[in-house]
């Protein structure tokens, strides 16, 4: 796409209006919205907005902030909205002087995706990202209560959201998605719809896309879409298991070796070895809430513990059974929760340390964790994961790795945004504690 096409295009189709979109460092979708009058202005990248309003970006006394669109993440939506079409436009955020703001998240994945470029790869990633469908009250609040009792690959009528997941789909292809498959998932009211993988960023930009879409279709159906890692109690949580693999810059699969014990690589292992070794030094930006850890507790197919697999799905890392092309590993830590761009350049520059320094992920674990001891797991040198955000976010903050990839901007923000987070929760009195103790003591 260049700046003359997206005009012409804009011009036959009649859009009214231009989104210049954008993502704040806890993952939030934000846009600036321009009329027709102002197109040009905006492909040329001279919209400024307010950063001071936005988490985490800038100080009052620096708060202009310039978006720059991604000419190549150019849609028109296809539903007609008040005045006319709509046109969407990814943006990176630059500073007046026209210099790459350090709080931009899409900036931090750019530059840990040409540190792997660099060393001779790109990485390809494929999420699932699970959600919730609610029914509203009558008067148009959310709530957490399921409109169906379906369970995994159930249909009509236990699936109520069906017609709502069809149309999902039908619109993320109409906007250039390759859905592979869309299904009910394992608790009352889940749904996960599948698309292809790509490369780091344009994943990133999808998954951002996604959520949009899913929220918004499940609006025209009077149903709420929440991405909330654990939004009810006694079921299974939402989480997004990332795929991840390296290709090279000819197009080979860098994790698959025929030769090799499992088929896997020595890049693959040491890929491996480096997600295990940062796993408690990310979790913070993978599973990035204080309700992101009430999915990782032991009985809801969620990991709990530092290890991997080539075959069972109860460690954090699991290698799917394909071989060739498609020799992967799976992280099935992240939830939706998180910022995608922060995601995955976390995991990515992980991955690329343990290439880097050759960092031995050691035997697979292949037997159940949740079964085992605690003694088994320390005999085995099996670490578990940060057990709540305080946990997750005081383990970030002493990470060399996590500041350098981060960038100090946004390494320091979003620490604070996350102590911030786990005090507010802490102060709270929560509707259990007035259960347990108020009729007690």
């Amino acid at each position: 796409m260049n700046r003359d096409t997206i005009l012409k295009l804009l011009k036959e189709e009649k859009v009214a209006y231009l989104r210049l979109w954008f993502t704040d460092i806890l993952g939030h979708n934000k846009n600036v919205e321009v009329p027709s009058s102002q197109f040009a202005k905006a492909l040329a990248g001279d919209i400024l907005f307010d950063g001071s309003s936005i988490e985490g970006f800038a100080r009052i006394e620096e708060s202009d902030m310039i978006l720059v669109p991604d000419l190549d993440s150019f849609i028109i939506f296809p539903w007609d909205s008040y005045g006319g079409k709509v046109a969407r436009l990814i943006c990176d955020i630059h500073n007046p002087d026209g210099s790459p703001f350090a709080g931009c998240p899409r900036a931090v994945l750019k530059r840990v995706c040409k540190q792997a470029k660099d060393m001779g790869y790109s990485m390809n990633a494929g999420p699932e990202a699970e959600f919730f469908l609610f029914e509203k009250t009558p008067d148009g609040q959310i709530q957490a209560k399921s409109h169906d009792a379906g369970s995994y690959f159930d249909l009509t009528p236990v699936d109520k959201g069906e017609d709502a997941r069809r149309a999902i789909v039908q619109v993320l292809e109409n906007i250039g998605f390759e859905v592979e498959a869309a299904h009910h998932e394992v608790a009352i009211g889940q749904h996960e719809i599948g698309f292809k993988y790509g490369d780091a960023l344009a994943t990133a930009d999808n998954i951002a896309t996604f959520k949009f879409i899913v929220r918004k279709m499940a609006l025209d159906f009077n149903l709420h879409a929440t991405f909330m890692p654990k939004p009810i109690f006694g079921i299974n949580g939402s989480g997004m298991h990332t795929h991840q693999s390296l290709f090279t810059l000819n197009g080979e699969n860098a994790f698959y070796d025929k030769k090799a014990e499992w088929q896997i690589s020595q890049t693959g292992l040491h890929y491996i070895g480096g997600l295990l070794e940062h796993a408690r030094d990310f979790c913070a930006v993978t599973n990035p809430l204080v309700n992101s850890f009430k999915r990782l507790v032991p009985g809801f197919e969620a990991p709990t513990h530092v290890a991997w697999s080539e075959r069972n799905r109860s460690p954090m890392i699991r290698v799917p059974a394909r071989r060739g092309v498609g020799t992967r590993a799976e992280l099935r830590t992240p939830d939706p929760a998180c910022n995608p761009y922060l995601a995955f350049a976390v995991m990515l520059a992980a991955g690329l340390d343990g290439v880097k320094n050759k960092i031995d992920p050691g035997a697979p674990v292949n037997r159940n964790i949740y079964q085992m001891s605690q003694r088994e797991r320390a005999r085995l040198k099996i670490k578990s994961l940060p057990a709540n955000l305080h946990e997750a976010t005081e383990t970030m903050a002493k990470s060399k790795l996590m500041r350098e990839v981060l960038g100090e901007h946004i390494f320091q923000n979003y620490i604070r945004a996350k102590r911030d987070e786990w005090e507010r929760y802490i102060q709270q009195v929560h509707q259990c504690e007035l259960d347990w103790y108020l009729g007690r003591y």
